[in-house]
């Protein structure tokens, strides 16, 4: 949004910037206390909160500040009010603490981020995240709270979801019906690990499981989730279409974008909600993409015109999404002008649910994202409750009660879970609040 940077030259001007506190200082989190405090004039990073006090204090020395350690939510409130720039190992207080404007989350977490998201919201702060996997799990139902509270929840600009919510709007604006919202892949793998992505992980410094995450297809499910809640949009599948035009060779050249429209085809119906997808091996990537129709034969000579081609579809993309980078645009989004770059327009309309990546036993654990056990795909909410598919967001940190084969979805039936966690509230409250009602049944008084 280009109004974003005069709007925030103007609280420069004024002295009086947008405060924001960050809880995570891993690989991302200190790309976006990086961005903030050394070229986005009108913004200010109060504090920084992460569960080891060096990372948090590295989140400020990579940008030449000091930061002070605060120990207890005392010294937090003390720090903020006096205008120091502090650091912390307790992200709950720094939720609640007075002094700031919005809390970016970007830990990657469930349980612990479902904790902080809501504590800031019930504290009156406004809401921007990278994290997909809470978004995509609990997301409505936290959209539904801070609505309530009269703050903004919303997914950041930089990662592809904002990125593409960006686009479709974009879209929607000039008159075109988007029909499709699309992520560019370069690979596709179900069965990566920890193991097998170790050595691209150390290579860029992040954690080989998120990294496998990504590989394995439950990072790209989430994202696509997450757009999908946020347009109404559904998937045609479970898993997605996700055609490959690499071969399964992550190294084979790649195909114009525009050459792969002909693969979702077939899907597509401008009468319909649209769909959620992706493709494996086209350029531009890491891009996104929208395809879009629209039946006006004047506006649809002039997009032949301007090189968009005969249609029925149009693709339109964004060559590339700079994560990090564009984060401050949407916390100045949500502060100053009251808009999410993306959050779930009502309930859940797509979720991620949980397959077996090997054959599981009875009593085996299931462990992180990207790990070992189970990986991620898309599928419609309908089904998900039919089912009684269990999201993946749910399953980690659960234990088999009894074997379930590979590829095969669990259920609610599948998994132990931990008992007393705030995400399987916050779930539960969700589907109260969303799922359709039984249709009541009208006795049958006729005559015998």
């Amino acid at each position: 949004m280009i109004i974003v940077d005069t709007a925030l030259r103007k609280r420069a001007a004024a002295g009086h910037p947008v405060r924001v506190a960050l809880v995570g200082a891993g690989f991302q989190g200190r790309g976006i206390a990086l961005q903030i405090l050394t070229a986005t004039p009108g913004m200010k990073l109060v504090a920084v909160a992460n569960r080891h006090l060096d990372a948090a204090r590295r989140a400020y020395t990579e940008a030449g500040v000091e930061p002070v350690a605060c120990d207890s939510p005392a010294a937090l409130e003390a720090a903020l009010a006096t205008g120091r720039p502090a650091i912390t190992e307790d992200a709950l207080a720094l939720a609640r603490a007075d002094g700031i404007d919005a809390l970016i989350e970007v830990t990657g977490s469930l349980e612990y981020a479902a904790q902080v998201v809501l504590a800031a919201i019930e504290a009156g702060k406004h809401v921007v995240q990278m994290n997909a996997e809470l978004d995509g799990t609990v997301g409505p139902i936290l959209r539904r709270r801070a609505d309530t509270h009269g703050v903004i929840y919303s997914f950041a600009d930089g990662d592809q979801p904002g990125v593409q919510m960006n686009l479709y709007r974009f879209v929607q604006g000039i008159g075109v019906r988007p029909v499709l919202c699309g992520n560019i892949k370069g690979l596709h793998d179900p069965y990566r690990n920890p193991a097998t992505q170790q050595a691209f992980a150390e290579k860029w410094g992040q954690k080989p499981a998120m990294v496998a995450s990504f590989a394995d297809g439950t990072k790209i499910s989430f994202e696509q989730a997450i757009v999908a809640n946020g347009t109404g949009m559904k998937v045609a599948r479970r898993g997605m279409l996700g055609p490959d035009f690499s071969g399964g060779n992550p190294g084979a050249p790649l195909v114009p974008l525009e050459d792969t429209v002909g693969a979702f085809a077939p899907h597509l119906d401008a009468g319909g909600p649209g769909i959620v997808d992706y493709v494996v091996g086209a350029r531009p990537g890491p891009g996104v993409f929208v395809l879009g129709t629209l039946d006006n034969p004047r506006q649809q000579h002039y997009l032949n015109l301007y090189k968009l081609g005969q249609g029925p579809y149009y693709c339109f993309y964004t060559p590339y999404h700079l994560c990090h980078f564009e984060v401050p645009t949407s916390v100045a989004r949500a502060v100053l002008f009251k808009d999410a770059a993306l959050a779930p327009a009502a309930g859940p309309e797509v979720g991620v649910i949980a397959l077996a990546k090997k054959d599981l036993a009875a009593g085996e654990h299931i462990g992180e994202l990207g790990g070992y056990e189970v990986y991620g795909v898309a599928e419609n909410i309908e089904a998900i409750r039919r089912e009684r598919l269990i999201p993946v967001g749910l399953a980690l940190g659960g234990r088999l009660r009894r074997a379930v084969a590979k590829d095969a979805p669990l259920t609610f039936d599948d998994v132990e879970l931990p008992p007393d966690r705030l995400i399987d509230a916050l779930y539960a409250e969700q589907e109260r609040t969303f799922a359709p009602r039984p249709v009541p049944q009208t006795p049958d008084r006729s005559p015998a």
